[in-house]
């Protein structure tokens, strides 16, 4: 987290993430960067000597003329800004209060568009059938939902789960007993079809989101009982 805070602070000057951008294709000698950024050399020595302790560069004598150095750009440490992956995830859980809705859609998405992790839904307080609406949406966007197929949280999560609370109810509820371990606080659809094509956008943005950040077991999961609640 230091090591990040460090790189974020070096890069939070305009004339350093211009000579980032720079190296990001190529590599270039000091000398090389103050012309193309139209910067005095003294400048350019400061900026790089902050990006070098941050550990974004890396030097190279010229094999050539032999005064001069070039500087590289080290993109595993850029890679490093992004936040630790969940690792060993066997399954996702997406929670809601009456699984007739939100929980079913981010499932169905989630199968969808994130390979390599199975995905179930669940409700707090499960209704006894899907909304005609969430199935409607699913529908248009070539997702299919069970309209049948709501369960209660108790019956499907395990401890292995990773389970998502795709609203504040359930998110709340969740705090005795089962603990999401990630909050979406994704508005309620109105009953409009307007509302329900908003929700689902919404939760397709937040899975794009998510699914990179999720590392799966090396092993296949054991099918779990509510694993085809999606």
């Amino acid at each position: 987290m230091q090591q990040r805070a460090r790189i974020h602070a070096a890069l939070g000057d305009p004339a350093r993430l211009a000579i980032v951008d720079t190296l990001t294709l190529g590599d270039a000698s000091p000398g090389e960067i103050a012309r193309a950024l139209d910067m005095p050399t003294n400048l350019v020595a400061h900026h790089v000597k902050v990006l070098d302790e941050a550990g974004l560069l890396e030097r190279s004598r010229s094999e050539g003329d032999r005064r001069r150095t070039y500087l590289r750009l080290r993109p595993d440490v850029l890679a490093a800004l992004v936040p630790p992956r969940l690792r060993d995830v066997a399954r996702i859980v997406f929670v809601c209060t009456h699984n007739s809705a939100r929980s079913q859609l981010a499932a169905a998405l989630w199968a969808h568009r994130a390979a390599g992790i199975p995905a179930a839904s669940a409700g707090t307080h499960p209704a006894a059938r899907v909304n005609p609406r969430a199935v409607a949406v699913a529908r248009r966007h070539g997702l299919v939902i069970n309209a049948t197929g709501t369960a209660h949280v108790g019956d499907v999560v395990t401890d292995a789960d990773l389970v998502v609370a795709v609203c504040d109810n359930a998110h709340e509820d969740l705090t005795q007993g089962v603990r999401p371990r990630l909050h979406w606080s994704v508005p309620a659809p109105e009953d409009t079809d307007a509302a329900f094509e908003a929700t689902f956008a919404d939760l397709a943005d937040r899975i794009d989101r998510l699914a990179p950040a999720l590392q799966p077991t090396s092993a296949a999961p054991a099918q779990h009982p509510g694993a085809d609640h999606d």
